[in-house]
Order: structure tokens, then C-alpha cells, then sequence
């Protein structure tokens, strides 16, 4: 069974002139796939991502997550599934000011009602796997944002969600550091198995991924199999 499966989605923003942004949305995307959604300013894709992350509604047809439509669901069920189902990264990182390294990765687990020894001592344990457990009390102010993107990285996968979403996850970065983004996240597909979509407008991101989806004007212009994904940005 996919892990997504998407019918005929609309979505229409209504303000002094109504913004149709998806125009009737066909998608399949099988557990464990490494997908890249492209297009310009406008097109669509943020909005896209933002419905399959359950930030937004749509207005007709149909999303069905682990099976499980979704639909006007309840901020508080919304919620819970993003929590258990869903981890994002972004391009400007999203992490809170006045709260350390550590405290940002735990922080889903504090929504999880985990207990602060545990959420800490496994917050330890992926900023090791991202290279960074000597950093875990800075704050974010004090890191760089290639370590900034890692500590959003790590707070995405601690609790072991099924889809990860990435908005322009390399955006910030410089291309050294942006290769380095891309090989971690492939590493996590191929290792954990987990399902990612990343959301970017530059070539070489999506190059790396195994299936690339071009949104124009709000349709699916094109998606296509890369056979030969490649990491060099």
C-alpha cells in the first residue's frame, strides 16, 4: 500500500481575487521513496507540502496518509498524526532561540508526553549520529548552518516518523554544505527506510533524488525516475 496517495486535490486561497494554487493533483508516492518536487515561485509546491504535512487543508478531493484519509480534521488530531507520522525540515532551520541543541531535537518527544530524562538522553543520541553530541548546549545562535540544519535534522527523525518533508532544506546552505545535507538525507532513506519529499528549485538537490516532480501553474507537469541520482552541488 503507498504511503501516499493523492486524487484530483484542489486547493483555492480566496482573498479580493481568488488564487486557484492546485488545479487537480494526482500523486502516488511508495514507502521509502526519495522524491524531489521542483517548480518556480507560484506554482504550487509549498502548498502542496504543506497539505501533505497537514498544515492546511484542501478544498475537494482526496489525501489519503498510511491509508488513513485526511480531511478537516481537528488541530488536536492533526496534531497527533504530524507527531507521529511526520517530520519536517525547513529552509530557515525553525529552531527556538533561547532553547539549546538538545532541547530543540527533544522537543517532539515533550509533545509525546516522553519524560525529560528520556527525551534528553535520546536527544543525545541522534545529535551523535549528526556529528554534533559535544554541541548539544549551544544554542542555536552558536552553531553554523550546516550545524543548524543537522540539529533540525535530528529533531525531525527522534520520533521515528514515516515521511520526512523537507522545504528547501539546502536554501541556506553553501554547496559544500548543501552535498553534505543531501548525502545525510539519502543516508537516512537508505538506512531507516524512511519516505522523503523535498521541496527545492535548485537542479542539483534534485539530481540526488530518486524521482523528481515538476509542478507548473499548479499541475503535475512532469514526473519522472532519475536512474542515476547524483550528489554534486
Amino acid at each position: 500500500m503507498p504511503i501516499i496517495r493523492i486524487h484530483d486535490l484542489n486547493k483555492t486561497y480566496y482573498g479580493a481575487s481568488p488564487l486557484h494554487v492546485l488545479k487537480g493533483i494526482h500523486l502516488t508516492v511508495e514507502r521509502g521513496e526519495f522524491i524531489s518536487i521542483m517548480g518556480a515561485s507560484g506554482s504550487g509546491k509549498s502548498t502542496l507540502l504543506n497539505i501533505l504535512g497537514i498544515l492546511d487543508n484542501y478544498d475537494t478531493g482526496a489525501y489519503f496518509l498510511d491509508d488513513l484519509l485526511i480531511n478537516n480534521l481537528s488541530e488536536t488530531r492533526a496534531a497527533e498524526l504530524r507527531n507521529r507520522k511526520i517530520g519536517f525540515v525547513f529552509q530557515s532551520f525553525n529552531l527556538i532561540s533561547f532553547k539549546n541543541a538538545m532541547e530543540n531535537v527533544a522537543l517532539p518527544l515533550y509533545y509525546q508526553g516522553v519524560s525529560r530524562k528520556r527525551r534528553n538522553a535520546l536527544a543525545l543520541e541522534y545529535l551523535d549520529k549528526m556529528g554534533l553530541k559535544d554541541h548539544a548546549d549551544h544554542l542555536p545562535n552558536e552553531l553554523s548552518g550546516g550545524q543548524k540544519q543537522r540539529v533540525a535534522i535530528a529533531r525531525a527523525l527522534i520520533a521515528r516518523p514515516q515521511i520526512i518533508l523537507a522545504d528547501e532544506p539546502t536554501g541556506a546552505l553553501d554547496s559544500k554544505t548543501s552535498a553534505e545535507m543531501m548525502a545525510l538525507l539519502r543516508e537516512i532513506n537508505r538506512t531507516d527506510g524512511i519516505t522523503m519529499l523535498i521541496v527545492t528549485h535548485e537542479p542539483a538537490v534534485a539530481a540526488a533524488t530518486d524521482r523528481i516532480i515538476h509542478i507548473r501553474d499548479g499541475v503535475i507537469g512532469t514526473d519522472q525516475r532519475n536512474t542515476h541520482p547524483v550528489i554534486s552541488l
